[in-house]
């Protein structure tokens, strides 16, 4: 499963910046909620390892992602929920536990049938989108860290996958918030790194949405505003989803303000 191919290959390019790092500088603060990079790949690792349990049974999921959810219906945050279970893992060990894992997942998604349905803490979904999630959150999560350590990301075609997840998740992002959902959805073109061009929706849309694969990846997950990309969107339908698009389950979150994400010079 190429999906599985590409898990594989964001984890070990977020492991190549993570790599040089001392246990001191895993303590770093980023510009995402300020969580330290512990913080990410402690994230990263919990539901890393929530998606080798899916595979397994739902009853090994449930019970592992029962106790997480019993602490957020608690008012307790998911950085405050994954203390406990990392148990004092912290840096380079917790590095080296987090690529671990990340390699089992994508081994293990490889094997698996990509129509098998999976638990997840929302409704349940295909194999195959659920390694997709997985790539997912490992770019956005690693963006945050890129940007902390002052390095610019290269971005591949694997991007892809990311970009037809948040163009999937048009109509959810608006039922997410009770929102009607404008129709039709707008038409999306975007350039991919390689330089082709990649399209979703109705090119007869009078909504539409145009710019970089990155940029666009960089809004529906949330690591970057809008106006702080070169997506540009025209039509109401395709303005107002850009203001609030969402390509990760959970509850509506509201994206970065203008210019509160970005590279950190000197870092």
């Amino acid at each position: 499963m190429q999906q599985a191919r590409d898990f594989r290959d964001e984890a070990d390019t977020l492991a190549a910046v993570l790599q040089p790092l001392s246990d001191a500088d895993f303590n770093q603060r980023t510009l995402f909620k300020n969580w330290t990079i512990n913080d990410v790949i402690g994230h990263l690792h919990m539901f890393d390892h929530a998606a080798l349990l899916t595979l397994q049974s739902r009853e090994a999921f449930n019970g592992f992602f029962g106790r997480i959810a019993r602490d957020l219906q608690q008012g307790r945050t998911l950085l405050q929920s994954q203390i406990p279970w990392l148990d004092g893992l912290h840096g380079r060990a917790l590095f080296a536990a987090w690529h671990e894992t990340a390699g089992k997942v994508a081994d293990a998604y490889a094997r698996a049938d990509p129509k098998q349905r999976v638990a997840w803490g929302g409704p349940d979904m295909s194999v195959l989108s659920c390694i997709t999630a997985r790539q997912m959150e490992t770019w956005a999560h690693g963006q945050e860290v890129f940007d902390a350590l002052g390095q610019m990301r290269q971005d591949t075609d694997r991007i892809r996958n990311i970009c037809h997840l948040g163009a999937s998740t048009y109509g959810w992002t608006f039922a997410n918030r009770k929102l009607d959902v404008p129709e039709p959805a707008p038409y999306v073109e975007l350039t991919a790194p390689s330089g082709a061009i990649w399209t979703w929706n109705d090119r007869a849309s009078d909504a539409r949405i145009t710019g970089s694969a990155t940029g666009f990846a960089q809004v529906v997950t949330q690591v970057r505003n809008v106006a702080d990309t070169d997506i540009k969107a025209t039509g109401d339908a395709a303005i107002r989803w850009m203001q609030i698009a969402q390509c990760f389950a959970g509850p509506p979150e509201t994206p970065p303000a203008k210019g509160s994400r970005h590279l950190e010079a000197g870092a």
